[in-house]
């Protein structure tokens, strides 16, 4: 179904959805009717999100939770001091035994905690398994899950994503699902949205059309699974991870209707703007979606992206100008290269520029920019690049600043940057 944020009403059986009330006495096909709130009761009718579930059997009915160790999936950060160089990693390697997606997810970054519904979890995940028997659900944020490597099936209470790499989903906070590979290995990136929810950034000057459009962020149809088994309930909750014995799949939704749900989004249908005069504008122009703050014009998140492209500035160093910003900006590669960085950073590698960090260019990439003729356009194509950026300081996890892939010598890229200087007379 097409549409971001709209009011969806679909059914696996005819006949499921209630006309004309929510709860009725006794739901069709002996179902049991449950609502899920993902903002408050009271939130402004145009941010207000819920839907209504008709399901097999309520989400109550499971066992007690006990604590689950996965210790490299945390919010332990924030709590020691950041450093404040460029960090860069290459890609998390694959697992060497049976991984599924949860057991695969490696917490990179973060800031904020859930508790006080602000800020980000920024991880990574590699797996080379399916999730068997096993159901996951997140209280603490909404997932946006990055592929980079392998295409994953996400099966949810509220129906399917298939979502490749160059897309992504959405799985909103509380939602259930069970992730399976449908390329043997997956490889990718997952932010971990404590705030606001994530939604359509506004488009000021650039008028009603453009960057993401409503129209191509799909969710999916209802679809039910009707299995009694044992089964593992596993759930993330205050920065733990729990889990408890399920009887049956929590993936028994016949039928919903509302506004709060999961979707995908193909990153290669992003309308880009730019310049076709002069000057390098603010990556701001690249935003999908945004999760705001309390804070008007600042963002607990932003996800942007870096899409194949045209360069047409006129007397204009045309790519990403040095810079040191107030945000944080936490980088990840889906395919191809990064224009900005002429080798080092791969696909599936990730790098951190944290508050007032300087960056930009590398030495190669200056140099050939400084020379380039700018009678000619540049296409920028065959890539996917994508940052997750904040307007909290960014801290990484003491495994992520210790770990054998992270790139130790990154500042090296800038170590080539020559003296121009020339004084007059």
């Amino acid at each position: 179904m097409s549409g971001f944020g709209n009011e969806f009403a679909t059914e696996a059986l005819p006949g499921t959805l209630p006309q004309g009330q929510n709860s009725p006495q006794k739901v069709a096909h002996g179902l049991y009717a449950e609502q899920l709130s993902g903002t408050a009761f009271t939130a402004p009718r145009g941010e207000n999100r819920r839907s209504w579930l008709y399901r097999i059997r309520p989400a109550a009915m499971h066992e007690t939770f006990a604590a689950y160790e996965q210790p490299r999936f945390h919010n332990l950060f924030g709590h020691e001091p950041v450093p404040p160089d460029q960090l860069r990693w290459n890609p998390l390697p694959m697992p060497d035994t049976p991984v599924d997606f949860v057991d695969g997810l490696y917490t990179m970054a973060g800031n904020g905690y859930p508790a006080a519904q602000h800020g980000v979890g920024i991880h990574l995940y590699a797996a080379n398994r399916s999730m068997q028997g096993r159901y996951f659900y997140d209280a603490d944020g909404e997932l946006l899950i990055v592929p980079q490597q392998g295409a994953l099936r996400i099966a949810t209470e509220l129906g399917v994503l298939d979502v490749a790499p160059q897309e992504i989903a959405v799985i909103p906070r509380g939602v259930r699902f069970r992730v399976e590979l449908l390329d043997g290995e997956a490889r990718g990136y997952v932010c971990e949205n404590f705030g606001a929810q994530l939604r359509l950034p506004d488009l000021g000057p650039i008028g009603s059309n453009g960057l993401a459009n409503p129209r191509d962020f799909l969710a999916p149809k209802a679809a039910y699974e009707d299995l009694e088994g044992d089964f593992e309930l596993l759930a993330k909750f205050q920065g733990n991870l729990w889990k408890a014995k399920i009887g049956h799949s929590p993936l028994d939704v016949v039928g919903w209707h509302g506004n709060y749900a999961p979707y995908k989004y193909d990153l290669r249908r992003f309308n880009t703007i730019g310049s076709i005069s002069f000057d390098h504008p603010d990556p701001s122009i690249f935003t999908v979606l945004t999760s705001p703050s309390d804070t008007r014009g600042t963002a607990n998140m932003d996800f942007v992206i870096f899409p194949p492209r045209w360069l047409v500035a006129q007397h204009t160093f045309r790519p990403p100008w040095f810079h040191r910003n107030v945000a944080s900006e936490f980088m990840g590669l889906v395919h191809g290269a990064y224009d900005a960085k002429a080798e080092g950073f791969a696909p599936g590698g990730a790098s951190l520029h944290n508050c007032m960090s300087g960056h930009g260019p590398d030495a190669a990439t200056f140099e050939k920019a400084s020379h380039a003729d700018l009678a000619k356009p540049d296409v920028i194509g065959d890539t996917m690049a994508f940052m997750f950026e904040t307007r909290a300081v960014i801290s990484p996890t003491r495994q992520a600043l210790d770990a054998a892939h992270r790139q130790r010598d990154y500042q090296q890229c800038w170590a080539g940057l020559r003296k121009h200087f020339i004084p007059p007379g």
